[in-house]
């Protein structure tokens, strides 16, 4: 990563609350198709730093994205400089801000935080904490966990940014996407509550319209590194549980990928 900034535009998505095995299943199932033309091996299994959005966000704008389940040490792409860190290494980059996105606006990126669920939301002042982060924030109702169109939204709102920025300004942009949270049952005709197979719907459905992100951030004339991973899985009655926020192996476990454009 060290070697690619400022020369690379960087896209972070968040499929918030994806669970890796749904992921897993879809993927190789053929059912994500604009995914898979990107991660042709698959979806990496990873386990997140945090079993809620709030938490497991802070953690990757620090730099401390979903971990290898794999025993080591495995070297961070982007970290915050601090005495100790065991897990900084040559590709790292490494950065002297409290924050990915207030290092990247040092190093010269325009930044833009494109929201999704509820702790994106201003109309708290919890919600601002995150946005609060990033030279440009966006939130409305059409990208939220209610809104069967939330992807499209952003990108359209993508697509208005780009327009007025200079191809020669580095863009940093992160995309939550809200579509697989939580009530996702609109996903699938006839569906009466969220189930896993609603969260697979969903997912089907941000596969789709993220053709048109990658497209965009991918048509500025400059190379793309895009992150995508889930930030924590949910349950759907498994031992008794419905959501998040506990310790439990469908929250902790999360798909990872990357890919250049």
């Amino acid at each position: 990563m060290r070697e690619l900034i400022p020369g690379h535009d960087l896209l972070l998505v968040t499929l918030d609350t994806l669970r890796f095995d749904v992921a897993a299943r879809l993927h190789a199932g053929g059912r994500t198709p604009v995914l898979a033309a990107r991660l042709p091996g698959g979806w990496e299994r990873r386990h997140t730093p945090a079993s809620f959005t709030y938490a497991a966000h802070h953690a990757f704008f620090a730099g401390f994205l979903p971990t290898p389940v794999t025993p080591g040490r495995h070297e961070r792409p982007f970290a915050a400089r601090f005495a100790g860190s065991e897990t900084t290494g040559p590709d790292t980059w490494v950065f002297d801000a409290a924050d990915l996105p207030g290092a990247l606006a040092d190093a010269g990126y325009h930044t833009v935080c494109l929201g999704g669920v509820g702790f994106f939301n201003p109309g708290a002042p919890l919600g601002r904490v995150l946005p609060g982060l990033f030279a440009e924030a966006h939130w409305e109702p059409s990208f939220g966990v209610t809104a069967p169109g939330c992807v499209d939204a952003q990108a359209d709102r993508l697509a208005e940014i780009i327009a007025g920025l200079p191809v020669s300004r580095p863009l940093f942009t992160f995309v939550n996407v809200a579509a697989v949270h939580q009530p996702n049952r609109h996903y699938l005709p006839g569906a009466a509550a969220d189930t896993v197979d609603s969260h697979a719907a969903a997912l089907e459905y941000a596969d789709r319209a993220l053709e048109r992100v990658f497209a965009l951030a991918g048509g500025r004339g400059r190379p793309c590194k895009v992150i995508i991973c889930s930030d924590h899985g949910t349950l759907y009655g498994e031992d008794g549980h419905v959501g998040h926020r506990v310790a439990h192996e469908a929250v902790w476990t999360v798909p990872y990928g990357e890919f250049t454009l």
